[in-house]
């Protein structure tokens, strides 16, 4: 359940005063164990699609579909994968795989999600290497948004150039926005991470077959840099 209707939405399942009290003072990444419309459940206050209203349920297993249905009733809008990769891209998440170990092998703190591996700790499996990882990184995710709208999208693995062409980054994700334009998460060197510096991505070449300019002939379609625009890390917006 995510989005600025969710709260109202959850307590209309109804239930006694205090489950309800407790679900309303839930703060961000807290969780309640309670009973709403009769289902067991508990409620964590947490999501992945950057809304600071949102939850995650957890409920028995032959209870889900019933769950389900009941939010729907109360209002709310199912979606898919698709849906949920768009949002969590654009607030700047990571996915596994892609902001997450992947190709690039990128760690939390690559991923620009450094401050949660606590270095403090006497011992955890893999601090040493991390920390040493840490003296020697070049480079850190950062969000992008392509300049022109209805341009080519960029796919996993695209290059991004500088102005003198050299390729200073990686694209690791990319979806369209909730104004229409594409964009994106990439690796990018940390002298390129800064908001407001502008680069370019060869679009879609990561999947294309891709010739030499001097194979290319008359007619022929060649690959053209997108100019993109680095953004925040993360999207500025107020508490909620």
């Amino acid at each position: 359940m995510q989005g600025p209707n969710s709260l109202d939405i959850l307590l209309s399942l109804g239930g006694d005063e205090a489950a309800l009290a407790a679900v309303r003072a839930l703060k961000w990444a807290e969780v309640a164990q309670v009973t709403l419309g009769g289902f067991n459940l508990i409620v964590s206050r947490t999501g992945y699609t950057g809304e600071r209203v949102a939850f995650e349920l957890f409920v028995h297993p032959e209870q889900a579909a019933n769950l389900f249905k009941a939010l729907v009733d109360a209002g709310a809008t199912p979606c898919g994968l698709a849906a949920r990769d768009s949002l969590r891209t654009e607030a700047g998440l990571p996915l596994y795989g892609h902001e997450l170990e992947g190709p690039l092998k990128l760690n939390p703190a690559d991923a620009g999600f450094g401050a949660y591996v606590k270095l403090y700790k006497p011992f955890f499996v893999g601090k040493l290497p991390f920390a040493m990882h840490e003296r020697e990184r070049e480079g850190v995710v950062a969000r992008f948004r392509l300049v022109n709208k209805g341009a080519r999208p960029p796919h996993q693995g695209d290059p991004i150039v500088d102005e003198r062409g050299r390729v200073v980054g990686i694209v690791t994700s990319c979806s369209i926005d909730s104004e229409g334009y594409q964009l994106g998460q990439a690796f990018v060197r940390n002298e390129y991470k800064k908001e407001g510096t502008q680069l370019a991505v060869f679009a879609g070449s990561a999947r294309a077959k891709v010739k030499s300019p001097a194979e290319l002939k008359l007619g022929a379609r060649a690959t053209v840099p997108e100019p993109i625009v680095v953004l925040s890390r993360f999207p500025k917006r107020g508490k909620k």
